[in-house]
């Protein structure tokens, strides 16, 4: 048993440890420039929105009058005043100096103008209120310095400074196109109207030049403002977006995450796939423990369980986190078990069920039972039917032969888009993936019809990967090929299986149960509208079949308001979305083609994967 005793401070002894006033007041002082950039847009919308208003506030900035920083009558200001509070509030350095730069500018001039002996501007109280407004606004930046630490892209000053330019001579050129086929007058040659253009674009009024020989109908100038708006929006986005994350997983990397999955690897069925190569790797401290994600969209986007020992879990999530924010990257989990939930949850993170793994215990599986008659009757059809299954770790298959299983799984693909990031591995017959198994379906004439790929979890477990088949085979067959594998686990000592991965599983389990609310029926059929297109409700069912333990996974978040921004970013991960600035993994294949295919129902007729 131990105590603490508390001492008085003495004279020799160093007394009770100061407040650091500065640092309790940085804090406040970066979220009142935030808040004082909102207010400024809500005004700014509400100018644009409310005639009467948005002529005073023209009237003002026009007459003796001057409104505060950034404040306006136009909706170019509104959206400038929302980019840079969304940018201030992820704590971005750049949109801190932009501002500082920009608002000490303002501020200066407000108090030149009211320190002038005699100036009219100083007799208004308005004039004072924006001036004091404006010069604390500098003053909250100033002193909130050091909180914005985010970097963005080095990349950013020069792609913005390109995006213009190179945005007004398009734009300039186009907008010179419509007014040549549109103008009422003659004598403007090709300089004239792409000047008249430009000017449009940046709102210069045209000289007394260009307005004697351009006259634009109301359309035409609308058009060219409109171009110039966008062109306005992509350099404000190219100007503060964040850092894209191009390190991917080097050689080095991928031999200490193998390092760490031959030591704990059992611990959860989604860690082998953590040696995706699209993946960045992050270590703890003590190199025990390691986080694997991917940046989409300004999103650190993690999957599965941290790999490694969980005592270094914490290190590890505290470094990504740590980067997450030194770059402005919304932190994200996909797939994180409830253990691996509960650590993320220590560090900020806000967990919403996603649905639940299908695992299937081999000690406790069996074909015998009423439960089991749909699967049984399945398999004893297709093995009626001729078709056998060969079962191989990939180490034992020639290179031969795994390429020709590499090309029939290409052809058997559903459509060009490569789909998988969370429960796949992103390649099939690499050299490193030599444990993983392979099951390769031939029909009664010995044609190959059907492949699926594991990758291993721990020394007696398998996860999905890859699910390949021709179209023209028994229904059924992916239940024949799995229970093959099950019922010949010893061939490659085989525990336990994980199957699937069943979204909103628990959704359709309560919602066809006898007493379910109203809420949850409406949910439930929601899911089960949008299931025509993505398959949810049938990958709950197929792998219902097999009678597993289902096993909950969870989106982990750090703010709510980021949702839909992490959902856009899975979507786009898992390739349901296609960007057309994606960089494409499979652009980079290594020797032996790589297949991706995410985990497909078992019971799947149309051959995806």
């Amino acid at each position: 048993m131990s105590s603490t005793v508390k001492s008085e401070p003495s004279a020799t002894s160093p007394g009770p440890r100061p407040v650091d006033e500065p640092g309790r007041w940085r804090p406040r002082a970066a979220a009142a420039s935030v808040w004082y950039l909102r207010l400024i847009a809500l005004l700014n919308v509400a100018t644009v929105l409310l005639v009467p208003f948005r002529n005073q506030v023209s009237e003002h900035n026009e007459g003796e009058y001057f409104t505060p920083y950034l404040m306006t009558s136009g909706l170019a200001s509104a959206v400038l005043s929302v980019f840079l509070a969304i940018a201030m509030r992820r704590r971005k350095r750049a949109a801190w100096i932009f501002n500082t730069a920009l608002g000490g500018l303002f501020a200066l001039l407000y108090l030149a103008f009211m320190l002038v002996p005699d100036e009219r501007f100083n007799r208004h109280p308005l004039n004072y209120f924006s001036t004091v407004l404006t010069c604390l606004f500098v003053l909250a930046l100033l002193v909130g310095r050091k909180e914005f630490t985010s970097k963005g892209d080095s990349s950013n000053p020069k792609t913005a400074a390109a995006t213009f330019v190179g945005g007004l001579a398009f734009g300039g050129g186009v907008g010179a196109l419509l007014v040549w086929m549109t103008n009422e007058l003659s004598g403007a040659g090709f300089w004239d109207l792409f000047r008249y253009s430009v000017g449009r674009m940046i709102t210069i009024t045209p000289t007394e030049h260009l307005r004697s020989v351009i006259a634009a109908p109301t359309w035409v100038n609308a058009a060219i403002n409109a171009m110039g708006a966008v062109l306005f929006l992509l350099v404000l986005y190219v100007a503060f977006r964040s850092p894209r994350g191009k390190e991917l997983l080097t050689a080095e990397d991928e031999a200490r995450l193998r390092g760490l999955l031959d030591k704990q690897g059992e611990r959860d069925s989604l860690g082998y796939f953590a040696l995706r190569r699209d993946k960045a790797v992050v270590f703890s401290p003590s190199g025990k423990a390691a986080v694997t994600y991917r940046v989409i969209g300004g999103v650190s986007l993690a999957s599965g369980d941290p790999i490694g020992d969980p005592e270094a879990w914490p290190g590890a999530i505290d470094a990504w986190l740590s980067e997450a924010r030194e770059h402005a990257w919304a932190p994200a989990v996909m797939g994180a078990s409830e253990e691996a939930g509960v650590i993320y949850a220590r560090h900020g993170l806000d967990a919403l069920e996603l649905g639940d793994e299908a695992i299937v215990e081999l000690d406790e599986f069996s074909l015998d039972g009423r439960a089991m008659r749909v699967v049984r009757q399945a398999y004893n059809r297709v093995k009626r039917a001729g078709y056998t299954v060969r079962i191989r770790r990939h180490e034992d298959i020639s290179e031969a032969e795994m390429a020709e299983l590499v090309a029939k799984a290409d052809e058997w693909r559903d459509g060009a888009t490569e789909r998988g990031f969370s429960m796949a591995l992103g390649r099939l017959g690499d050299p490193g993936d030599g444990r993983c198994v392979m099951l390769e379906c031939h029909d009664g004439d010995g044609e190959l019809k059907a492949l699926l790929s594991f990758v291993p979890w721990g020394p007696d477990g398998l996860s999905l990967d890859l699910m390949r088949r021709a179209r023209d085979t028994e229904n059924g067959l992916m239940e024949f090929m799995v229970i093959e594998l099950l019922q010949r686990a010893d061939e490659v000592g085989l525990k336990r299986v994980s199957l699937n991965f069943a979204m909103f599983r628990s959704v359709f389990e309560r919602g066809s149960r006898l007493g379910a609310g109203p809420v949850l029926r409406l949910w439930r059929s929601i899911l089960g509208f949008f299931s025509r297109w993505w398959q949810i409700e049938s990958l709950y069912r197929a792998n219902a079949k097999y009678r597993p333990i289902w096993e909950p996974r969870y989106l982990l978040f750090e703010k709510s308001s980021e949702i839909p921004r992490i959902g856009i970013a899975s979507a786009r991960a898992e390739g349901f979305i296609v960007a057309p600035s994606l960089p494409a993994l499979f652009h980079r294949r290594h020797a032996r083609a790589a297949v991706v295919a995410p985990r497909v129902p078992v019971a799947a007729r149309d051959g995806k994967g």
